[in-house]
């Protein structure tokens, strides 16, 4: 059964929710039967290659909002993340342009390794607050989850893998994904936003109790 994830490695809730997912895949009994596929998801193709506000300026300036009243719904996602073991440090994360890190990561799944790298490249980002989007920083997150440094290199300088990007994200709008993270199981279920882990096993269970039947 393949699980499809539409999501954006700058998105706090899309690591919250592929946590959530995989608590959920942990106690799946047929854990093994299940493969993930990663798809790409820009929240903002526009962005900048590095964006100059810090998280609260950036926040505030775009839901019309103070910066304490950024700060208090950062918090609230820090504590979020904190339940299911992640450490956010949203004081120093560095905000931009994340089409890079989606070129890598389907360069990393033509190479069988999209697991590693995507994990690494939200750890850094949300934990680390490294810039994923320094091509050389990209480089060594690649080389961390297995790549070979010199080839993800070539494949940053050039455009390679821009199409691919953009095929999954007219995928999703044709299935009409507004936000993410956002699920598909076995192309027929969607489970959309982080949810609980109970909720991920329930659909998990579900998708694969009625494969073969039709769409509902």
């Amino acid at each position: 059964m393949k699980v499809k994830i539409w999501s954006d490695v700058v998105c706090p809730y899309c690591y919250i929710g592929k946590r959530e997912f995989e608590n959920a895949l942990a106690r799946f009994p047929h854990k093994d039967e299940v493969e993930v596929e990663w798809k790409s998801f820009e929240l903002d193709r526009e962005a900048p290659v590095r964006v100059p506000e810090d998280t609260y300026d950036r926040l505030a300036k775009k839901y019309g909002r103070t910066r304490e009243q950024a700060k208090e719904m950062v918090a609230g996602v820090v504590e979020r993340a904190l339940s299911v073991g992640l450490h956010f440090d949203m004081e120093r994360a560095v905000n931009g342009n994340s089409l890079d890190a989606h070129r890598l990561l389907h360069f990393a799944k033509a190479k069988g390794k999209a697991d590693a790298v995507k994990e690494r490249l939200f750890k850094a980002h949300f934990v680390l607050a490294e810039h994923i989007g320094d091509r050389e920083v990209l480089k060594r997150i690649a080389t961390e989850g297995g790549l070979d440094g010199s080839e993800v290199g070539e494949m940053l300088a050039g455009k390679t893998f821009t199409e691919a990007v953009h095929a999954d994200e007219y995928e999703a709008q044709q299935i009409g994904v507004r936000g993410v993270p956002f699920f598909v199981l076995d192309d027929r279920y969607a489970v959309n936003g982080a949810q609980a882990s109970e909720h991920f096993l329930g659909a998990l269970q579900q998708a694969w109790d009625t494969r073969g039947a039709e769409p509902v």
